[in-house]
């Protein structure tokens, strides 16, 4: 039997069924699909053990989606290399409108085999945990946010307004409880409506709890207490930026966290002409958004508040230094884009640009844990 020197593999992955082609190792080399298997892992070991039995080496490749990392964990687990695509950057024709298991899976093993595939960063086992949790917690907090929603259009369309000075205070609790409507139907749904933001209240204030538990034992709790140092970057900040990006050493340089994160601006030139556009807002959204919530903070003047001074014990100087020297130069910055007449939405990412690249020079000072 002829045995190749190398074999690579695309695997359109799905809930219950796996398409499965292969690319033979060459320029000229065959490229056919194999069919459809179980997306069992036993049916999974079963045809990597028989394609490997042909080939000196096994290249793995498909697409990151709501299968998750266990594809990957068991193809490595063989011994055999694969990789988890980015779907967003497979090239496609522009006139290919035709979209089937089989093409997806024959299109992935061709082009793994021309190095035309960007992987994805795939986290290990508990850092996949870590970040279930912090994604639930956002889940929940969206929850709440819309269940206020609710309740204040409710009471908006019967002409309950609060003039008080902030909303879901005491105060704002005192006037909930002192309304009362005289049709019962609507005292059910008013009523319905706090039972309903008090429960996801709760369910919020019972997964912070458990994310404050297990953070300081995870093995990036040393990046995360160090990214506290930022002005504008509080430990759920911290947290979830961590849970989303992991060990910002695998980027190169800041440039290239910028772009991941999306904070970098779309461009489409030719020829003498250059046109530049908004920012991209590429990759990973909750990242991002964490950092623009932080960058509002520095619309003041610098100066480490108790909060922040607090953060600061037992951190090494290095990251105490990059922090205040963060602080100092976006707080400057801003000032000017605001005397230069940008508005504040442009000068705030503008800022959350920059805190990326201090935060990306923070990461590379601590080691995170074994």
């Amino acid at each position: 039997m002829k045995k190749y020197s190398e074999t690579f593999v695309g695997i359109d992955a799905a809930k219950k069924k796996h398409a499965v082609a292969v690319a033979e190792g060459g320029r000229g080399g065959e490229v056919r699909y194999l069919g459809e298997i179980d997306s069992s892992p036993t049916s999974v070991a079963k045809l990597l053990a028989k394609l490997s039995s042909r080939s000196e080496g096994l290249h793995v490749c498909y697409e990151a989606g709501p299968t998750g990392y266990g594809l990957y964990r068991q193809v490595k687990a063989l011994g055999h290399d694969c990789t988890v695509v980015a779907p967003s950057l497979i090239p496609k024709k522009p006139g290919d409108r035709i979209k089937t298991n089989r093409r997806d899976a024959v299109s992935l093993a061709r082009l793994l085999r021309a190095g035309e595939l960007t992987s994805v960063w795939v986290p290990d086992a508990i850092h996949e945990a870590v970040r279930d949790l912090v994604r639930s917690r956002e889940a929940a907090s969206e929850d709440l946010r819309k269940k206020r929603q609710q309740l204040g259009a409710f009471l908006l369309r019967h002409g309950r307004i609060f003039f008080g000075k902030k909303h879901w205070t005491r105060a704002h609790s005192r006037w909930l409880a002192e309304q009362a409507f005289e049709h019962p139907a609507q005292q059910i749904v008013f009523q319905d409506a706090i039972n309903a933001v008090e429960a996801a209240s709760l369910r919020l204030g019972s997964l912070d709890q458990q994310l404050a538990s297990i953070a300081p034992d995870w093995s990036m709790a040393p990046v995360v207490a160090a990214y506290q140092a930022m002005r504008g970057v509080s430990f759920l900040v911290a947290v979830i930026f961590v849970a989303e990006i992991g060990d910002v050493r695998r980027f190169e340089s800041p440039r290239q966290l910028m772009s991941f994160l999306g904070l970098v601006p779309s461009e489409r030139s030719t020829g003498e002409s250059v046109r530049r556009a908004g920012l991209t807002l590429a990759g990973n959204q909750r990242a991002r958004r964490v950092l623009i919530e932080g960058a509002w903070t520095y619309r003041y003047p610098a100066r480490v508040s108790p909060a922040l001074h607090d953060r600061l014990e037992g951190l090494p100087k290095p990251v105490r230094d990059i922090a205040w020297k963060a602080q100092v130069r976006l707080c400057a910055r801003y000032r000017r884009l605001i005397a230069a007449g940008k508005k504040a939405p442009v000068a705030i990412a503008a800022i959350a640009r920059e805190m990326a690249a201090f935060l990306w020079a923070i990461g590379q000072q601590v080691e995170p844990l074994s």
